[in-house]
């Protein structure tokens, strides 16, 4: 029983955690939808006449609730990874893969926390917030997620790739489809709006091959 404990733990911990892969994916892209609905990116300060309207307001309040679940279920997809690729010998890899992964996350939760300043900026009730203040959270908010989480996922994504690749544990079109998405999420992401989408479909799919591996791996003999 003790031999097979540590053998069972170690064929479902991919799998559960591959559903948190899911729930991050899902998670991530409603709290990005939401913001970009909730807090339009490219407008002048005369925007800032709508952010009174409870539904915009109610939006982004949805996507900032949103955003610490996603970084949590992240991590857990992290080690979902991890567990899947195993054991891996190049150090340098592995550590750009994690380190990619854990600043992701925090200038995730730094962007969000710039878009919660701008709802809780102080201006009288009923009236738009001033217009330096809109700016400067909007812009400060749209700048850390396009400009430097998206461009922390596509190494994330693209070391990612390239261990799938060597180790194989990845199929050949998951690996291509990953450079393809570190390429939008670095050149693309920061210029055309609603680009970071392709990192939590990226995810999404990803997350799905982890579990589809998981369930065809079936008990190990020692197990049966």
């Amino acid at each position: 029983m003790q031999e097979q404990g540590p053998g069972r733990r170690a064929l479902r911990t991919p799998r559960a955690a591959g559903l948190a892969g899911v729930v991050f994916a899902l998670l991530l892209a409603a709290a990005m939808v939401l913001v970009r609905l909730g807090l339009p990116e490219g407008a002048d300060a005369g925007t800032a006449q709508g952010f009174t309207d409870p539904g915009r307001r109610g939006a982004l309040r949805t996507a900032l609730a949103l955003v610490p679940f996603a970084g949590i279920f992240f991590l857990w997809f992290v080690g979902a990874v991890r567990t899947h690729v195993g054991a891996v010998e190049d150090k340098f890899l592995a550590t750009v893969f994690l380190g990619s992964g854990l600043v992701f996350t925090a200038t995730m939760f730094g962007a969000a926390a710039a878009a919660d300043a701008v709802l809780v900026v102080t201006h009288p009730a009923g009236l738009p917030p001033l217009p330096a203040a809109w700016d400067f959270g909007r812009h400060f908010a749209y700048t850390l997620m396009t400009e430097y989480a998206m461009r922390m996922a596509a190494v994330f994504v693209s070391s990612m790739s390239v261990l799938g690749r060597r180790l194989g544990v990845l199929p050949r079109w998951l690996t291509t489809l990953g450079f393809l998405t570190a390429l939008t999420l670095l050149f693309v992401s920061s210029n055309v709006p609603w680009a970071e989408l392709v990192f939590p479909a990226w995810s999404l799919l990803l997350s799905g091959h982890i579990l589809v591996a998981g369930r065809g791996a079936g008990p190990r003999p020692d197990e049966a």
